[in-house]
């Protein structure tokens, strides 16, 4: 069964390198799986970690009843403890004093935190509207999806937008931002990290970079303004074959994806080169729709939560595509992205070039309250066809390719290697 605005996350966790989102750009919400995702909050900033995110109704009578259940962590001692903490804060604490909703806001978002899940966690009512605008497609920010890295935990760029301050600042995917504005960015939430970077359209932002080879700190200073970018594009290339390239999976995704396929096979494309780099996630009813424009009859994706409750996701087979496919696959694709790459393969649709993807196979959900704040909670995990739970792991491409950076970075040209290796695997298919 279908469960609309579903959303994927991605919140990138690994560090090694990976292709530009070049030539690249990338509802009121319900599922998050996924993104940012690794939501995604967005930096465009669009640090979009996308979570596959529903919104699911508490009632006013849940969140107006106060009671002590058993083995809940909410207990008269427990009521106690906090008051001589509030009164400990009042009587000694020397700097200035927090807010009563600061503080406040520090018990909800340290309750969540314990779970020691990075996918967890609070909103207040501005920062749930911020995540709100940034599914919209249009963000204010530096144009540079973002995302946590596991071994530093330091906001790491999972890939650059097109035409961004970002892109004109040379940010590069797997770039770690060590501060925002001379504030250490260490060991805080991704949330916390995009709300740094974050400001009004017109102001500046330094940004303390670490990048691999650099051999010192790097300081970029960045002019935040308005960034809107196509979240498909397309051309055909050499030799009659045609290049889709998806930056993430929105509501608007699925008419241009749609427009993509019947404006390259018109051309007269003999195979399809579908790149999927970079690609944080979104939308899982996007990317399901998508899917059903290419696959065989059959799964999609599944779900299950913690009692085993499994939901499908299905392709009846009418527009399978049959022109050959390679599909461009790195560690910053997630959630979404690797719904779709992992259903492409698994179907044996297509051939997987790159490098192993990012590893997002588990599902939030956001819960809103009634004071405008929510929050964002693992709820399942999801599975490749053909049952794959690739959560931690990735999916590994049949075409392993590293990324040469080096080579592309060092070039006015830009030569991509992976690319080319995509056009001699196609090859190979069509003839």
């Amino acid at each position: 069964m279908e469960q609309n605005d579903q959303y994927f996350d991605h919140m990138n966790e690994a560090a090694p390198s990976g292709a530009p989102r070049k030539e690249r750009g990338a509802a009121g919400g319900i599922f998050v799986v996924g993104m940012i995702l690794g939501v995604a909050i967005s930096l465009l900033i669009v640090g979009i970690v996308y979570v596959a995110f529903s919104f699911q109704k508490v009632s006013d009578k849940q969140q107006e009843t106060v009671s002590f259940q058993e083995n809940s962590v909410i207990t008269p001692e427990s009521v106690k403890k906090l008051q001589a903490l509030e009164t400990t804060i009042n009587k000694y604490f020397f700097l200035d004093k927090a807010d009563n909703e600061t503080l406040q806001e520090g018990l909800y978002k340290g309750l969540l935190s314990a779970l020691d899940d990075p996918y967890t966690e609070y909103y207040s009512a501005e920062e749930l509207e911020e995540l709100m605008q940034d599914t919209e497609g249009i963000y204010f920010g530096i144009g540079a999806y973002v995302g946590l890295d596991s071994l530093t935990s330091l906001p790491k760029i999972s890939g650059v937008i097109g035409n961004s301050p970002a892109e004109e600042a040379d940010l590069r995917p797997n770039d770690l931002v060590y501060e925002v504005d001379g504030t250490s960015t260490y060991g805080l939430t991704l949330t916390e990290a995009v709300n740094l970077i974050r400001g009004p359209e017109g102001t500046q932002v330094e940004l303390t970079i670490v990048r691999e080879g650099a051999g010192d700190y790097l300081h970029v200073t960045l002019t935040r303004r308005k960034v809107e970018t196509p979240t498909v594009e397309y051309e055909m290339l050499e030799d009659d074959m045609g290049l889709i390239s998806v930056s993430e999976f929105d509501d608007v995704t699925v008419d241009q994806f749609a427009d993509a396929l019947a404006t390259v096979k018109g051309s007269g494309a003999k195979g399809i080169i579908l790149d999927l780099r970079g690609n944080p996630g979104g939308s899982l009813s996007a990317v399901v729709s998508m899917c059903r424009m290419i696959l065989p009859e059959g799964l999609i994706v599944y779900t299950e939560d913690k009692s085993g409750k499994r939901s499908e996701y299905t392709c009846d087979g009418s527009r399978k595509l049959t022109l050959p496919l390679v599909v461009l696959v790195d560690m910053n694709s997630a959630s979404a992205a690797e719904i779709m790459a992992g259903a492409i393969q698994d179907h044996g649709l297509g051939t997987l070039v790159g490098t192993t993807t990012f590893g997002k196979g588990i599902v939030q959900q956001i819960v809103p309250f009634k004071d405008g704040s929510a929050v964002k909670i693992t709820i399942s995990a999801y599975f490749t066809p053909s049952g794959k739970n690739i959560h931690g792991i990735g999916i590994v491409p049949d075409v392993e390719c590293e990324f040469d950076g080096e080579a592309y970075y060092g070039s006015e040209d830009h030569p991509d290697n992976q690319l080319e290796k995509a056009k001699e695997v196609l090859r190979e298919k069509i003839k």
